[in-house]
């Protein structure tokens, strides 16, 4: 797929439940269908409401709803913005696209009657907790959790661990899932374990934790010392990035350079198309400046608003890769 400037930049935020186990129950309050969050409210999981500006809990079997919203840490707590639409008598859903959430975290949310009243689970769900709004304190809230990687046996990363036959539960844990002991449980395979996750470009630390017991990944030779004066092993995600600078059907020859290959001048020749100079790279997550190089003259990319100065009073290019 041909990329030009930002505009074609992707910000995808990967989510998953906080329980992913098939034999578990399923969360309520929402879902994950693809790269949408469904929200989804069933007036038969609450049995009380609690008016917003006064705390006072009523009855909900019998009350009339004219409107449900979705409101949480993502909106600001709006208690009007994310209306759900009504499916049947019990059931309504809001579908929010997951780049309509700004980072990879978990966020807490709860659903309003009425633009006036809190809904309350009638029974425990794992997935509830308590927040605070403004100060006050929420019962009964959801927490969305996200991550930015998910288990996708076409992913971008496969963890293997060899050996450890014998373990009865092998964990892959690491800075793309904030460190979560239970929530990637790895696979058991012939001679050892293995996973294999969908992750966002980036360099991320990880460790395997076997039946309770953290280790480094013994294969990966990439590592760094941890604050318990041990060592995390170190994965570089990458992703294929095609730059692309439109027309100049006339060039003899034009460079791709950037602070992903020190500014060389020679190393990315471009191809010619009738379009015009395209050039796909692997590049990790983050910041990059580049330029241009056509016929040995610089220049920023035309298609591409975003330009940065960098440390030497250049005006270059920014690509960010997320």
């Amino acid at each position: 797929m041909k990329i030009t400037g930002l505009h074609s930049i992707l910000f995808i935020l990967f989510l998953v439940p906080l329980i992913v186990s098939s034999q578990e129950l399923p969360l309520k309050g929402y879902r994950i269908e693809g790269d949408e969050v469904v929200f989804t409210f069933d007036r038969r999981d609450y049995d009380k409401v609690t008016k917003d500006n006064s705390s006072v809990k009523l009855d909900f079997r019998d009350f009339d709803i004219e409107s449900v919203v979705v409101s949480g840490e993502f909106n600001n707590w709006s208690m009007k913005q994310w209306r759900m639409a009504k499916i049947n008598d019990n059931i309504y859903e809001l579908r929010k696209n997951i780049t309509d959430f700004s980072d990879a975290f978990s966020w807490e949310f709860k659903y309003v009657i009425n633009n006036a009243y809190w809904v309350e689970p009638s029974r425990d769900d794992p997935n509830i907790a308590k927040a605070t709004k403004y100060g006050l304190r929420l019962r009964g809230v959801y927490n969305l959790k996200m991550y930015m990687a998910y288990p996708d046996k076409n992913g971008n990363a496969r963890f293997k661990l060899k050996g450890y036959e014998h373990a009865k539960k092998v964990i892959v844990a690491g800075s793309f899932n904030k460190w979560n002991e239970s929530l990637f449980r790895m696979h058991k395979v012939n001679g050892g374990w293995e996973l294999t996750l969908n992750i966002n470009p980036g360099e991320y630390a990880y460790r395997f934790i076997v039946d309770g017991q953290w280790m480094e990944d013994p294969h990966n030779p990439n590592k760094i010392e941890n604050e318990y004066g041990e060592y995390n092993s170190v994965i570089d995600i990458k992703k294929p990035i095609t730059f692309f600078l439109p027309n100049h059907a006339n060039a003899h020859r034009v460079i791709l350079a950037g602070s992903f290959n020190n500014w060389s001048e020679n190393d990315l020749k471009m191809i010619k198309t009738d379009e015009g100079w395209y050039y796909t790279i692997r590049l990790s997550g983050g910041k990059h400046h580049y330029k241009f190089i056509v016929d040995g003259e610089w220049l920023v990319d035309p298609e591409n608003p975003v330009m940065e100065y960098d440390g030497d009073g250049h005006i270059n290019s920014v690509y960010m890769v997320r």
